[in-house]
């Protein structure tokens, strides 16, 4: 048997101490929608704070695996000094499924410092239009509460378009509309069941004077490329934030990904090869997934990739590159050929 060193003992009865991995423990877990909930998380000592509107990747130990995955936070500070993240659980998502229906209070979870340029300016644009589709209303709801916990409220004039699937999938609606029977925003609901896809052409007559409002979106790539173009057109400025990067849709044939030990998995030209492999069932490397943290980095001893989001090839050539292999981000590279990682 291994002797306990004092680190080992240090992290059975003090684990958010300062000086070591910042980790925290989830002290409530609680139900938002039938598929969302939200996790509060004591953070241990080291953590650094947050603005409303940032996200911080949180790693979680499933089946051996350490696992990452970026969440908004949905508060401003707090008084107990806790964060809180809330979680749509996604079909056949690992980490997203563990935390919405697995996790309990008491269990540790990994962090990193909070991240993002998402926030508000300071000062504050008085007329505010805020576009959310789904759990995109994640970092406006951390917006929102920490400008209504201020004692004096700010003056401001804030319009939110918030789009759903259907009411019942619609996080924190009660909220949201406690918010506009308090005259605090003017809240627009949009459900596609009930009112159809949203056209944006109709968003000049839903927010007449959209022109003169700081406009901040977050949502699906497809929402967020539709109002980018839109508002690109018109010459406006809009802030976005996307939970995975913008991908080039058609990218070519793909090829085959080939790891160490033999296992080869079919991967096509407009997938991640970190998306295919774990689809295939290989346990791989990964972060933020959305090509800044750097932690699916893997060495690609041969073959070709192309970068998703701007078309660039990446080769390595037996006997012309590195020896080690040329690092790839699985996140955001695409399979341009037959390649080989060491992995």
């Amino acid at each position: 048997m291994t002797p306990l060193s004092l680190d080992d003992v240090l992290d059975s009865f003090h684990p958010l101490r300062s000086g070591t991995d910042l980790r925290g423990r989830i002290v409530a877990v609680q139900p938002e929608t039938a598929d969302a909930a939200t996790i509060v998380i004591k953070p241990g000592r080291d953590w650094l704070g947050h603005e409303p509107g940032q996200y911080v990747q949180v790693g979680v130990d499933v089946d051996g695996v350490r696992l990452w995955r970026c969440y908004s936070l949905t508060h401003g500070p707090r008084p107990d000094g806790n964060i809180s993240i809330t979680v749509k659980a996604i079909p056949d998502g690992i980490v997203s499924q563990h935390l919405v229906r697995r996790v309990r209070p008491g269990q540790m979870v990994h962090l990193q410092q909070a991240a993002g340029d998402f926030v508000l300016p300071q000062p504050i644009p008085r007329q505010l239009l805020m576009v959310t589709a789904g759990s995109g209303i994640t970092p406006v709801i951390g917006m929102l509460r920490n400008l209504f916990s201020k004692a004096a409220l700010p003056d401001l004039d804030i319009t939110l378009v918030h789009v759903n699937q259907a009411e019942p999938h619609s996080i924190f609606k009660d909220e949201l509309r406690a918010h506009a029977a308090a005259g605090r925003i003017t809240l627009v609901e949009h459900f596609d069941d009930r009112d159809g896809l949203l056209d944006l052409a109709r968003l000049e007559s839903l927010v007449p004077d959209l022109d003169a409002r700081a406009a901040y979106a977050c949502g699906p790539s497809g929402l967020l490329d539709a109002l980018e173009e839109w508002y690109d057109a018109r010459g406006l400025p809009l802030n976005t934030e996307r939970f995975r990067p913008a991908l080039l849709t058609d990218a070519g044939e793909g090829g085959t990904v080939t790891f160490v030990g033999g296992t080869v998995v079919e991967a096509n030209g407009a997938t991640p090869i970190l998306d295919a492999a774990e689809a295939a069932g290989v346990l791989m490397p990964s972060g933020c997934r959305m090509g800044i943290c750097m932690g699916c980095v893997l060495p690609m001893k041969q073959g070709v990739v192309r970068d998703l989001r701007n078309g660039e090839l990446t080769i390595a050539v037996p006997g012309e590159t590195d020896p080690g292999g040329v690092k790839i981000q699985t996140c955001i590279n695409a399979a341009a050929g037959d390649c080989h990682l060491d992995h």
